[in-house]
C-alpha cells in the first residue's frame, strides 16, 4: 500500500488542474471505492466546480474544490491518481475522473482497495475528521513525548507492529517501519516495553528522519532511493543486508500479518 511519500508524489499529479474548471465527471457507478459515498454525488457536486488546493496526511489525500466542497480519499494497494488531455476517454479501471476543458484528472484503482468520500463545509474550512487528524511525522508535534507516551500504552507490542499503527505515526507503512528498524539496527519482533531510552528516541528521530528523505526522493519525482538503503534490497527472497560491514541474507517472514525483511545478523 502507498505510504506517505508515494501518496505525497500522487497528490501533485492532480496539481496542473488547479485553477481549473470542471465541467463533467465520469464515474463506475457500482466500483467498490465508491462504498462509503455513492457514485452519483460526486457526479452532482463536482460537475462546474473548480480545483482550489490540495494535501495530504499519512496515507490520505484530500482536494479542495470551490463552494466548500472537499473531495478526499486513499490509494488502497493498487490505486494512482494522474493527468490526461482534455480529450482523454476513460479506460476500465478509472472509477472517478473529472473533466476540464484544458485537462483531465484521473482515479484509477484496479483492484478497488482505494476509496473516496466527499465532505461539505459551508465555512470553507478543513472538514473536522481533518483537523482531528493525529499529527504526521513532519509535523512539529509529532513530539519524543507523544511517542513515548505510545509506546508505554503497548508494551507488548512488537516494534514493527507498533510503527504501523496509523494513530501514531500516519503514512508510516510496511517498507518504512522496515528501514526504521533496519537502521536502528533492532529485531522489529522486539517489544516495545523491552527498548531502552536510546532506542525510543531513536525511533522517534528515524521515524522523522526516514519521513523528510522518503519524500525528497519519493515524493517529488519518485526516484529510485539508494542501495544503501534496506529499500531496494528487501522485496524479494534472496536479497542481502546493504550495511557495508555486513552483506548477510535477509530473512522474509510473517510478523502479525505483515509480510517482514530484516537482517538476522544486524537486528539481533
Amino acid at each position: 500500500m502507498p505510504e506517505l511519500a508515494e501518496v505525497e508524489f500522487f497528490r501533485k499529479q492532480w496539481d496542473p488542474g488547479i485553477g481549473h474548471v470542471f465541467d463533467r465527471v465520469s464515474v463506475h457507478p457500482k466500483a467498490r471505492i465508491f462504498r462509503e459515498t455513492p457514485a452519483p454525488t460526486f457526479k452532482k457536486q463536482l460537475a462546474g466546480e473548480t480545483l482550489e488546493a490540495s494535501h495530504t496526511h499519512g496515507k490520505k489525500w484530500m482536494f479542495q474544490f470551490s463552494n466548500g466542497k472537499w473531495l478526499a480519499g486513499h490509494l488502497g494497494m493498487t490505486g494512482k491518481l494522474f493527468t490526461a488531455s482534455s480529450d482523454y476517454k476513460p479506460e476500465k479501471h478509472d472509477h472517478l475522473v473529472l473533466h476540464g476543458k484544458a485537462t483531465t484528472l484521473v482515479f484509477c484503482d484496479p483492484r478497488m482497495f482505494g476509496k473516496v468520500t466527499l465532505d461539505f463545509e459551508e465555512s470553507g474550512g478543513f472538514p473536522k475528521w481533518w483537523v482531528d487528524l493525529p499529527p504526521s511525522p513532519l509535523d512539529s508535534r509529532f513530539t519524543k513525548t507523544l511517542v513515548f507516551d505510545f509506546m508505554a500504552r503497548h508494551p507488548k507490542s512488537p516494534i514493527k507492529t507498533l510503527l504501523l499503527d496509523q494513530r501514531v505515526f500516519p503514512g508510516i507503512g510496511n517498507w518504512m517501519a522496515d528501514e526504521i528498524c533496519w537502521r536502528l539496527p533492532i529485531d522489529p519482533a522486539t517489544r516495545t516495553g523491552e527498548l531502552d531510552e536510546s532506542e525510543r528516541v531513536a525511533i522517534w528521530k528515524l521515524t522523522r528522519q526516514l519521513s523528510k528523505q522518503a519524500m525528497g526522493v519519493i515524493g517529488d519525482e519518485w526516484k529510485k532511493p539508494p542501495n544503501s538503503w534496506l529499500f531496494n534490497h528487501r522485496w524479494k527472497d534472496g536479497g542481502n543486508c546493504p550495511r557495508k560491514d555486513c552483506g548477510s541474507d535477509l530473512t522474509r517472514a510473517d510478523l502479525r500479518g505483515r509480510t517482514t525483511c530484516w537482517c538476522p545478523n544486524c537486528q539481533v
